[in-house]
């Protein structure tokens, strides 16, 4: 134990660590200010360049990037009302009243000093838990993993989004697209439609970016605003840290809080920060003043957010289930740097395990402070037209994607996945159980074949099993039978299931593909059909109740609960789903034709004369910008991108091979 302080406390202060740490808070601050991408995406858009690293160095700036995007997220959800990530949703609920009314500076004061708390709250319950983990994990054999795991994809699936029956179905599509590939065991290739891409699994990096970068800037670009309206922010940086002060004891409750729920799968940054404020809410007289403008509203949900992280990294370092979609990226970036979390980590691994809580809690240090300087000039950023954004973020997700596995299929599984991804969006499907339960797949298939093998039905009698199957059969039915409806859904909102056609259609594909998955495992042998059998026949048991809500007339839990049908202040959107994944369609076939460089290019000029409205040398003056940028990034990382019709007929000089 000594020596593994000793050496992480050594790779803690090296300088090599240090730089690192401190490119993931910029990058984690950058993500968290652009609505759109977030710690998920943005530890998806960095998973390709961790590969082959140093574990330390990966780990350090994966840490320093997840660690404080719910730091930088608040900039746009005082300033514009608009959270920068689901987790900061409850700040807007007072942070931006007060910004209207001058005290933007005060909230911001508030909010970054009460996650910097927050982070460090959750980076000491991380390392006391680290401590005495050893005795548990030694306790855990092949079958009660196996119910660990199934506890764990219960309580993601009824915990996350509003249905119960919705987020276990989730699960179940994740579990199913984990299935694509080769069969662990027998290697018999399944689902891969005679495509050599669909060999191997689809990579996280794809599922990532589809799943929370795509749909999120689509819904963006749909409300068709600016991230903030004025840019300014005002006095009074000492007043929001003495509001801080004065309130440590609120701070405290709601960090335990997001310590607590963060360590359960399934939770995450989408309701802890309406936990927190709810809390604050019910141990508060004066309790009409949240909503206005009251600080306090700020800081509960800003503490719960960021010791989260703490929370989340304990069941993802100790049993390997992540605890959120971020933490599911991080898991498959630590099994990139050749880190298996479970007992190896904590056994042999120890120094890394607390260099990252150190370097959480440093990270924390950091992006507070780094927010506080230069707030004046972020604020300014985010008055810039989302419109004018969005092109680059889009080029920016498709060149990470390509890095995945650098084949012409990264960018149509992107595609693919992405359009499924707006519509769960659209239609009120989690997409975190979705994202979690691909990144259990292979370790689901591979318990459920070992225990199978060594127990056979048997291992239902050990006591920690039976103890784990009941907790998850309670948490099944708990979350079924008490589970609230957000306020938003009612029969006659803007929310509500009046347009039944397109959630039936888009319901029909979900139930059309898991008959697909099912027919297609009788074509295997026993040991590899048993897996996407038991989870395709699950799918569709949990899929039958939604289907009988959506067809016999829409109740709240299948209504348009995730996505805005006007835009701001109720006018009409600027543009559906349906446009924007046409543009990127759209760009795609020119890169077919002219190579992904110019087809980018392409892209990024019509995007913003046509969406944007901004003129001919600006649009040229973009695209001659991310052309250089990609050129760049080629040379000097030995980087080839996908060639079009045309490189196979002219030599394209640099930069636009």
């Amino acid at each position: 134990m000594e020596d593994a302080v000793l050496s992480a406390l050594a790779t803690l202060l090296s300088p090599t660590h240090l730089a690192f740490l401190a490119l993931g808070v910029l990058l984690g601050l950058a993500v968290g200010i652009l609505p759109g991408l977030g710690g998920t995406a943005g530890l998806a858009l960095v998973l390709p360049f961790v590969f082959g690293m140093e574990p330390s160095l990966a780990i350090a700036m994966m840490i320093g990037l997840q660690s404080v995007t719910a730091t930088s997220d608040t900039f746009p959800s005082v300033l514009m009302g608009i959270p920068g990530t689901s987790g900061s949703q409850a700040t807007v609920m007072d942070g931006f009243p007060m910004s209207r009314r001058g005290e933007a500076t005060r909230a911001l004061g508030a909010a970054f000093t009460s996650s910097m708390f927050g982070g460090l709250f959750g980076a000491l319950v991380l390392s006391v838990t680290i401590f005495y983990a050893e005795p548990i994990i030694m306790k855990m054999g092949l079958s009660e993993q196996l119910m660990l795991v199934v506890l764990a994809l219960a309580m993601v699936g009824t915990l996350t989004g509003v249905s119960a029956m919705k987020g276990m179905a989730a699960c179940g599509f994740g579990l199913m697209i984990g299935a694509i590939g080769s069969a662990p065991g027998t290697g018999e290739i399944r689902l891969a439609f005679d495509t050599e891409y669909l060999l191997d699994p689809v990579p996280i990096v794809i599922m990532g970016l589809a799943m929370f970068a795509v749909p999120e800037i689509i819904d963006l670009l749909r409300r068709g605003k600016t991230i903030s309206e004025t840019g300014t922010l005002g006095a009074g940086w000492l007043q929001g840290i003495r509001d801080f002060a004065a309130n440590w004891f609120l701070s405290l409750r709601c960090a335990v809080i997001g310590c607590l729920v963060g360590a359960l799968p399934g939770l995450g940054g989408t309701v802890i920060d309406w936990i927190a404020y709810s809390h604050a809410i019910q141990t508060t007289r004066d309790r009409d003043r949240y909503g206005t403008g009251d600080v306090r509203g700020v800081i509960a949900p800003e503490s719960a957010n960021n010791a989260k992280e703490g929370g989340a990294l304990i069941p993802t370092i100790l049993f390997g289930i992540p605890g959120s979609g971020s933490m599911a990226i991080l898991l498959g970036g630590f099994i990139l740097v050749g880190v298996e979390p479970g007992f190896e980590m904590v056994s042999q691994h120890l120094d890394l395990v607390y260099v990252m809580i150190w370097s959480i809690a440093l990270a924390n240090i950091v992006g507070a402070g780094t927010c506080l300087i230069l707030a004046p000039q972020i604020a300014k950023l985010t008055t810039i037209r989302y419109a004018l954004l969005a092109p680059f973020m889009l080029g920016l997700i498709f060149f990470a994607a390509f890095q995945a596995t650098r084949d012409w299929g990264d960018l149509i599984a992107l595609m693919a996945l992405g359009t499924l991804a707006v519509y769960m969006k659209r239609f009120g499907w989690p997409r975190p159980a979705l994202l979690i339960g691909f990144v259990l797949a292979g370790k689901v298939e591979s318990s459920v074949n070992e225990t199978v093998s060594v127990y056979g039905i048997s291992f239902l009698e050990r006591p920690i099993v039976i103890v784990l199957l009941v907790l998850t059969v309670i948490a099944v039915l708990a979350a079924i039978r008490f589970k609230p409806t957000p306020p938003n859904l009612s029969e006659t909102g803007p929310h509500a299931a009046a347009q039944r056609g397109p959630q039936v259609a888009f319901y029909c594909v979900l139930v059309g593909l898991t008959v697909f998955v099912l027919a297609d495992s009788f074509q295997h042998d026993a040991a590899t059909a048993l897996y996407p059998k038991l989870v395709s026949a699950l799918t569709l048991l949990f899929l039958a109740p939604v289907g009988f809500r959506i067809l016999a007339g829409g109740t709240p839990h299948s209504a348009l609960y995730d996505s805005r049908r006007e835009g701001a202040d109720g006018e009409k959107p600027p543009g559906s789903n349906v446009y924007y994944l046409g543009w990127l369609l759209a760009m795609l076939a020119v890169s077919a034709l002219v190579g992904f460089v110019l087809g980018i290019a392409t892209f990024i000029y019509a995007f913003m004369r046509h969406c944007a409205g901004v003129s001919h040398i600006a649009c040229a003056a973009g695209a001659i910008a991310f052309i250089l940028f990609l050129g760049t990034l080629s040379h000097f990382l030995v980087l080839q991108y996908p060639h079009g019709l045309l490189q196979t007929v002219v030599d394209l000089p640099w930069p636009l091979q």
